[in-house]
């Protein structure tokens, strides 16, 4: 090896992005709706469980990886932190280990409480900083708006679906207070951005599916908050989630057209979520409706996964991911 020319280790940890805990997002929404469908209908826990172990053993890789790459090339990730897009993925670690604490309550009660304190603290703190990030003297332009924004602040719904069952009822309307404001705040910008500016570059296109997430989440939310009852507002973030999926479904099309990246993997957890959604209205309403369009977002779900790990390995093998941009 020629002095001074680095290894393609080191390129490859050098521009390890921040999105890949995406990946972690969508391991833990499927296993959440694993854990939800067998529940519904008796088939075990077999699968969740171990779709559980999967989405943890890929969190402490990531974690390890990312924590070397802040080690070795801080530069990097200060770039990172810069970049108007790749931005709002750092709360996708945060709320990666509030939805880790979720799957894990029932069956680890106490690694769950420790992991969701943990996400909690830091939902907040990245919360405030990338707003803070957004307001401050950087100026940002129209066409650096994406629906991927809606991960930091909107986020924080996710909070009360495992904070209320362990106690933190008032921490948990705080941070979904938070994240509704900024969902309708947030909202109003990316549809402006998507009607009136340029579309969005094929590599964000399947960030479209994050419209999704925010009314989803928010109805698991709700339910915790409200006692698990069905009321004129969880309909109206339920069926707002459905409107949005609809949407998406439209372009989805198109998808297939583009390169992978790792931004495909905004599909995973809105879908899961939706999924999640679905099932519980469907339990509490009593409505065979939408058990069975419960379980056919689950089978789209899984078709979704199936083809987001395969594509992923294929990637990495050839050489794919982690390259500069």
């Amino acid at each position: 090896m020629t002095q001074g020319v680095p290894k393609s280790d080191d390129v490859s940890l050098e521009h390890f992005p921040v999105t890949f805990f995406a990946t972690v997002m969508g391991l833990a929404g499927m296993t959440l709706a694993l854990h939800v469908v067998e529940a519904r209908f008796g088939w075990g826990s077999s699968a969740s469980t171990l779709s559980l172990w999967v989405t943890i053993v890929d969190f402490i890789v990531l974690a390890a990886v990312y924590l070397l790459k802040a080690l070795r090339y801080p530069q990097a990730v200060v770039a990172e932190w810069h970049h108007p897009v790749k931005m709002a993925f750092f709360p996708a670690i945060s709320i990666s280990l509030l939805l880790i604490a979720t799957a894990l309550r029932e069956q680890r009660p106490e690694l769950a409480l420790g992991s969701w304190c943990v996400g909690a603290i830091a939902q907040g703190g990245l919360t405030l900083a990338v707003i803070s990030g957004w307001i401050g003297r950087r100026p940002f332009q129209p066409m650096h708006i994406s629906p991927a924004w809606f991960i930091p602040a909107v986020g924080n719904v996710i909070v009360p679906v495992a904070g209320v069952p362990f106690g933190f009822v008032e921490l948990s309307w705080l941070f979904f207070s938070t994240g509704v404001l900024f969902w309708i705040v947030l909202l109003t910008l990316v549809m402006n951005r998507l009607i009136f500016h340029d579309p969005l570059p094929g590599r964000l296109l399947p960030t479209l599916g994050v419209l999704i997430a925010p009314p989803a989440v928010a109805f698991l939310a709700w339910l915790q908050l409200n006692g698990g009852e069905i009321d004129a507002f969880a309909r109206i973030l339920y069926n707002a989630s459905l409107v949005f999926a609809a949407i998406v479904a439209l372009q989805a099309p198109g998808f297939a057209k583009l390169p992978f990246a790792l931004s495909w993997w905004a599909l995973s957890f809105p879908v899961a979520g939706l999924t999640l959604a679905t099932i519980h209205f469907g339990r509490l309403t009593g409505s065979s409706t939408h058990d069975a369009l419960g379980l056919g977002f689950w089978a789209v779900l899984l078709l979704i996964m199936a083809g987001l790990i395969v594509r992923t390995i294929l990637a990495k093998v050839r050489g794919e991911l982690c390259r500069p941009e």
